[in-house]
């Protein structure tokens, strides 16, 4: 395949696997040689096995990292201080992007960023959706209470209330009280249960220092 054929294939995609170039008559085996040709040459970027974007003077979109995050594990949305920053809950900017998934846990180190999966059980795999995170692109993504909950759920010591006050949590109106009650109940953990009596007072006290302001 030219360069210039896969550019009219690939151009407008943010992302692309290689399965998208195997059209015709081309080898699995030429179809890799080709592309570590290109990746050599920084004409394209390899996020991981099979998984592609174009360099930087080739692309016409700028990927998100949370579209990179979804793409690169399946079974994974993102989560964790990621979404939290996301939705402006916590004051500190976060250069790793990070995603639960019910694979295995990995740590990926790229040219686009690093990105880190945690480790979840399938039925703690709910509790996000599908959002815009920039013209054109979407992501999965936690909800504002679930993103909390799965940090509580992999922190030892998560449900502890010095914990969630170093967290130093804002925003906390996005969280839905009767949503997290839910999530907590259904999970029948005692740890969940006992975070979510500390974020419902956090809320509270959030409250009272807008009042007073």
């Amino acid at each position: 395949m030219k360069w210039e054929k896969l550019l009219s294939i690939v151009g407008d995609e943010p992302v692309f696997s290689s399965s998208l170039l195997m059209a015709g008559n081309i080898s699995p085996a030429e179809n890799r040689r080709q592309l570590s040709r290109w990746v050599r040459a920084g004409r394209i970027i390899r996020l991981r096995r099979g998984l592609y974007l174009l360099a930087p003077p080739y692309r016409k979109i700028d990927p998100h990292p949370f579209l990179l995050a979804n793409a690169m594990k399946a079974a994974s949305y993102v989560s964790l201080q990621s979404a939290l920053a996301y939705y402006g809950m916590i004051p500190e900017y976060t250069p790793v992007t990070t995603s639960v998934t019910t694979g295995r846990p990995e740590n990926l180190a790229t040219a686009s960023g690093t990105f880190y999966f945690s480790h979840i059980k399938r039925s703690w795999f709910s509790g996000y959706r599908q959002l815009e995170v920039m013209p054109g692109q979407s992501a999965f993504l936690a909800n504002p209470e679930k993103c909390l909950l799965d940090l509580v759920y992999l922190t030892p010591g998560g449900d502890k209330m010095g914990y969630l006050r170093g967290l130093r949590l804002q925003n906390l109106d996005l969280i839905n009280l009767a949503e997290l009650s839910r999530i907590v109940e259904v999970s029948g953990r005692p740890k969940l249960i006992r975070a979510a009596e500390h974020i419902k007072l956090l809320t509270a006290e959030e409250k009272e220092e807008y009042k007073e302001l």
